[in-house]
């Protein structure tokens, strides 16, 4: 049977990376490889406990995307990256070619939206497949055929969220409504605003009660006091935060280059 595995290089790259922050693994010419061996511990791991019949590495390209263009301050505080990392990642990229794995990488779009548009297609022909990725907002593309595969970090092994894992861990009714979960309280690593003042327990009363952002404004007299308040003057930072959280599933995917 089919298993498609597709891998967040980045999100596995910094993880792997500060898994090892306070130990760090240097060679014998002083170069810290604690990314490079981390990341390629998780690629044995996958290959060997999963045995996948296929797999893909997806990067984020250089240069903006189709965010940044739309919000100049997408990602605009995250530290910049780590020099170590920067000099691991074409040492990575060697390394997955010698394993002939295909790198995915669109020009203008993150990995997120390469993985979201993969796994959509190969779920919809019935592969099984596997999103590896620390990342909570990729629960909106979980379905039938489609889950996140969460990388073990110290004690805690894999974990595989499917429908009903995604389900829970939000309160929700539908992996989608990760979208509006994220469009209201934000997201502070990917630095979607969301709506000021509005956390997780609140944003999943507001889509159990409305079920999605766009019934939830079009609704807000029915809001009261200071959520009122919130939502109504925040109406477009709301729409626009639930724009920023969409993974795209639609990328021009004829344009991966290994």
């Amino acid at each position: 049977m089919d298993k498609l595995f597709l891998l967040d290089a980045y999100a596995l790259i910094y993880r792997a990376y500060y898994a090892l922050i306070k130990n760090p693994r240097i060679n014998s010419k002083g170069f810290n490889t604690s990314a490079v061996l981390g990341f390629v511990n998780t690629l044995e791991d996958v290959l060997k406990k999963e045995n996948p019949t296929h797999i893909g590495v997806a990067f984020d390209p250089s240069g903006p995307t189709f965010r940044h263009e739309a919000f100049e301050q997408y990602k605009a505080q995250r530290e910049e990256t780590p020099e170590v990392i920067r000099l691991s990642v074409p040492i990575i990229k060697d390394i997955i070619r010698a394993y002939r794995i295909p790198i995915l990488e669109v020009q203008g779009y993150e990995a997120d939206d390469v993985i979201g548009t993969l796994a959509t297609e190969a779920g919809k022909q019935g592969i099984t497949t596997y999103m590896m990725t620390p990342d909570k907002d990729y629960g909106q593309l979980v379905s039938e055929n489609v889950f996140m595969y969460r990388p073990k970090y110290g004690d805690k092994e894999f974990e595989v969220m499917g429908v009903e894992e995604v389900k829970a861990k939000f309160n929700i009714e539908s992996p989608l409504q990760v979208i509006d979960m994220l469009g209201l309280m934000g997201d502070s690593s990917d630095n979607i605003p969301g709506c000021p003042g509005v956390g997780e327990k609140t944003a999943q009363k507001l889509i159990a009660q409305f079920g999605s952002i766009e019934n939830l404004l079009s609704h807000s007299t029915e809001l009261k006091g200071a959520l009122k308040t919130k939502v109504e003057s925040n109406k477009e930072m709301i729409t626009f935060s639930k724009f920023l959280a969409t993974i795209k599933t639609d990328v021009p995917i004829e344009q991966i280059g290994r």
